[in-house]
């Protein structure tokens, strides 16, 4: 290898560096990650629970953009979106894109949910395990990067547990999702 190349390859990492250490280093930057898992045992086969968690989802998620938002869902395909639509105009939000999809095995969504015009992504996963007869295991992996403020780990763990314990499995033991 010549001086030239060395000097350029020299200049290239030399640079990077200085670029990436600017771009974590700002003033009041606060770049960092967290994951955590959640579990629980619903009533009703894997199949049936991942068409309760995914389509219309309006009737057990309850944080939108907008006060009463005319469709919140979620399509079940890869490049399918979740979407929350505003209005009958067609605005709306965006808050994750499907990566993963696989009827009653998974389903991996990519996306800021909430924290849409924050520098945060997170990568939510629901794996479908079926249990005994007629039971399935949702368990939910959330794994987040970016700009995350403290203690929003723990704020992110408690709105998860909102929607899954608090409003989806009383949701799916009504029996609503069967009609």
């Amino acid at each position: 290898m010549n001086i030239y190349k060395i000097s350029s390859l020299l200049l290239v990492l030399v640079l990077f560096c200085h670029c990436e250490k600017e771009s974590t280093q700002g003033e009041g930057s606060n770049y960092s990650t967290f994951s955590f898992e959640q579990k629980l045992i619903l009533p009703g086969t894997p199949e049936t629970i991942y068409d309760a968690i995914t389509g219309d989802i309006s009737e057990w998620w309850d944080h939108s953009f907008s006060e009463k938002p005319l469709k919140l869902y979620i399509e079940p395909k890869p490049g399918g979106g979740f979407y929350e639509i505003f209005n009958e105009s067609g605005n709306g939000a965006k808050h994750a894109t499907v990566i993963l999809a696989h009827r009653g095995k998974i389903l991996r969504f990519d996306g800021p949910l909430g924290f849409s015009g924050k520098a945060l992504q997170m990568v939510c996963t629901y794996t479908f395990t079926p249990v005994e007869k007629d039971s399935t295991r949702l368990q939910l992996d959330v794994h987040a990067s970016g700009e995350i403020a403290k203690g929003t780990k723990e704020i992110v763990d408690k709105v998860w547990r909102h929607f899954l314990v608090d409003r989806f499995k009383p949701y799916i033991e009504s029996g609503k999702h069967l009609k």
